[in-house]
């Protein structure tokens, strides 16, 4: 088929694509499709095979055009994009070509065939501005501090809560059971107020009426009328500036007992660890991996959202929809449930899927915009990863892990697993080498838990 081709760029990495088929390529699929009806069809006083051409056209005339026409279109649109020359304007896979102003074009066999679409390809990324690109590097260190919360964290995970004595009264960190409710002026209970066997902390404020203080001092089986009066400023819209009376009833009362600091402990957290100072060691070296990790997850965001900013690339449409509804599709998943079912979910709940995804665009574009140039510059700057480098990666997983490289590389066996490490590497190994173009200087000083704040 003899086709020729113009391209005009349209704004979001669209095109259109204006094509001209020659007229005897149109005479002759004309041809063949009346030959094929010519075959097949019968009509009442023609034997099949034999119903002359010009009733076939009066008889199917319009509609065999149309299919004529739309497989014009679709051979010569087929033509084009299998060519070489067209893979920069090859449309993306979820961003069909659809007809200019959605109009069929006229059919004729007196005169070329053209018509025009319009689709998505994908988007023109070039990287080429570094300048003035500074990335900060926090400065963190990890001491007797962050060694001793975790352990703290440790002896709040294997504390054993046992039930306080009989007469023993309610103290801070308690673990309190209470059967309360809200009274009104005149002593009869608010509707809706009441709840029995309301488990909290005392001390955390974990409790709609913040009566901590208040219970402090009494005993198991004891009953008493609290008057409590709330700032004005009270975070709880339903309690700033008022005054309420509360009915409490302590019912059980239990003490969380925290396991000594001991080598005991540290094997009761695991088999490998022989003594506490095994387990402190192990903690100081996970808190120091968890810190790399993120000091180079913070560097990289940085370096992205700098290199996006001056490099811009024009996001098509269609791309920025499929992104957001793989995201819907995500969602439904930690769900539990089907992305229809979840969009039920969220209409019954006040909201929409649309107001969702519009919220979501910001965010979605960025990911994007950062992927692309990710991508672009690993193509460019032809990183690849070796066997090797495969393997050191599965040891040094392993090695955080504490487990052994064998389980390791069977927790990525499968395809999509590895070739996600792999890519993890060539990033690894992208930023290494754009880090030697940028400037890379001493941030703030922060606290080991500051790294963490905002993290998703």
């Amino acid at each position: 088929m003899k086709v020729t081709k113009e391209i005009s760029r349209l704004e979001n990495s669209a095109v259109r694509l204006t094509a001209t088929i020659a007229k005897e390529d149109v005479v002759s699929g004309y041809n063949k499709s009346i030959s094929k009806y010519a075959k097949n069809v019968q009509i009442p006083g023609f034997r099949k095979g034999r119903v002359p051409v010009k009733i076939l056209e009066q008889k199917f005339g319009p509609s065999l055009r149309q299919e004529v026409l739309a497989d014009l279109i679709d051979e010569s649109l087929n033509q084009i994009f299998a060519e070489e020359e067209s893979k920069e304007i090859r449309p993306l896979p979820y961003a069909q070509p659809r007809l200019d102003g959605d109009k069929l074009p006229e059919f004729s066999l007196e005169s070329d065939l053209t018509f025009s679409v319009v689709y998505d390809i994908f988007p023109k990324v070039e990287v080429k501005d570094f300048s003035k690109i500074e990335v900060k590097e926090p400065q963190v260190e990890i001491g007797e501090k962050e060694l001793n919360e975790e352990l703290k964290a440790i002896q709040e995970r294997n504390a054993v809560v046992t039930d306080k004595k009989e007469d023993d009264a309610v103290e801070n960190g308690d673990i309190v059971t209470i059967d309360y409710e809200e009274l009104d002026d005149s002593g009869a209970v608010a509707a809706g107020s009441r709840r029995e066997g309301f488990v909290f902390t005392v001390g955390t404020g974990e409790n709609i009426y913040k009566i901590d203080s208040e219970i402090i001092g009494m005993k198991k089986n004891e009953s008493k009328k609290i008057t409590k009066t709330y700032d004005e400023s009270d975070a709880n819209k339903d309690l700033a500036g008022k005054t309420k009376n509360i009915s409490v009833t302590v019912k059980a009362i239990k003490v969380r007992t925290l396991p000594a600091l001991d080598d005991d402990l540290a094997q009761d957290v695991s088999e490998k660890y022989k003594t506490l100072d095994d387990l402190k060691k192990s903690i100081s070296k996970s808190l120091e991996s968890a810190k790399n990790r993120r000091i180079a997850e913070l560097k990289s965001q940085s370096l992205l959202e700098q290199l996006v900013e001056k490099n811009p690339v024009a996001l098509p449409v269609s791309m920025v929809q499929a992104e957001m509804e793989s995201r819907w599709r995500m969602m439904a998943q930690q769900f539990q449930t089907t992305p229809e079912q979840l969009e039920k979910m969220v209409t019954s709940s006040g909201q929409s899927k649309e107001t969702m995804l519009t919220q979501w665009t910001g965010d979605a574009e960025k990911m994007l915009r950062s992927r692309l140039i990710v991508d672009e510059l690993i193509r460019e700057k032809n990183i690849a990863v070796t066997p090797e480098e495969t393997e050191a990666e599965f040891e040094r997983i392993a090695q955080e892990s504490g487990c052994s490289a064998d389980e390791v590389k069977e927790q990525y066996k499968e395809p999509r697993a590895k070739e996600y490490i792999i890519d993890e590497i060539k990033e690894c190994k992208l930023y290494e080498e754009l880090y030697k173009q940028v400037k890379v200087s001493k941030g703030e000083k922060m606290e080991f838990s500051d790294l963490f704040k905002n993290a998703r």
